[in-house]
């Protein structure tokens, strides 16, 4: 473990991808859990070696334990602009260079009407949704560039497109990260690293438990929503392709 401030960072070891001669790298965000955590198994069960990153050191950790040799729980404050620099010089460093896959999926729900959202709640939302994969896209990207391979994966969501009631501060969010990936999209044209944009309909993940959308009106019930596998399944789909094929944009919804 690396000697540095609780809450900071910390860690505790716990072409395409198919053609690459050494195993490749991943970071994944928000990986404690959910999306993040379904993701990360598939990645380690595909021969990569994977970097978890979330705020909560216990949760990382106990998922990297249990994901063995390949995989290394980095618990940082994304949204801490210095944290992300320090977290990004280790594990460029640990892995010989910037990641062949960096997948930004760490999100922060809020629900309220425009008129009683608290503003700390609302500044929040957007720092950990869409400043946040700003922070370490830009810190990992300039080697990514340099080397001429890569692939970026931005987690959006059907209310990248879609607004509901209650819903400003994630839509905003998640509209400005829409928005984010189309820039990185046509300022990496021909450079060799993909973007992807990855926008699921609602997931069944434990972002939902303190909100139980089974007793709320207009709400899809958890039984009638995506899994986080799906999503994961569809990630690994689109990181997967040829060199030579980018996927823009991928909209899952549940059938």
């Amino acid at each position: 473990m690396h000697n540095l401030p609780p809450a900071r960072f910390d860690r505790a070891g716990g072409g395409t991808f198919a053609a690459m001669t050494t195993r490749p790298t991943a970071v994944i965000t928000g990986a404690s859990r959910g999306i993040g955590a379904a993701l990360a198994r598939r990645c380690v069960a595909e021969g990569m070696r994977v970097a978890l990153l979330a705020r909560t050191a216990a949760p990382l950790q106990a998922l990297a334990a249990a994901l063995g040799d390949q995989a290394h729980a980095y618990p940082c404050d994304l949204v801490s602009a210095d944290a992300v620099a320090e977290v990004a010089r280790h594990v460029t460093s640990d892995f010989a260079g910037a990641p062949d896959l960096l997948v930004n999926n760490a999100g922060l729900f809020e629900l309220a009407t425009v008129e009683t959202m608290d503003p700390a709640a609302f500044s929040a939302v957007l720092q950990t949704n869409l400043v946040a994969p700003f922070l370490l896209t830009r810190a990992l990207l300039p080697e990514m560039r340099t080397r001429g391979s890569g692939t970026i994966v931005t987690l959006g969501s059907v209310a990248d497109r879609n607004v509901f009631p209650e819903n400003g501060a994630y839509a905003a969010s998640k509209y400005g990260l829409r928005a984010l990936h189309e820039a990185m999209r046509a300022e990496l044209r021909g450079t060799g690293v993909r973007t992807v944009l990855v926008s699921p309909g609602p997931v069944d993940t434990p972002l939902w438990d303190p909100l139980n959308p089974d007793e709320r009106p207009g709400f899809t019930p958890r039984a009638s929503m995506l899994r986080a596998d799906d999503v994961a399944d569809a990630i690994w789909f689109a990181v997967s392709r040829p060199a030579s094929v980018n996927i823009d944009e991928l909209r899952l919804s549940r059938s």
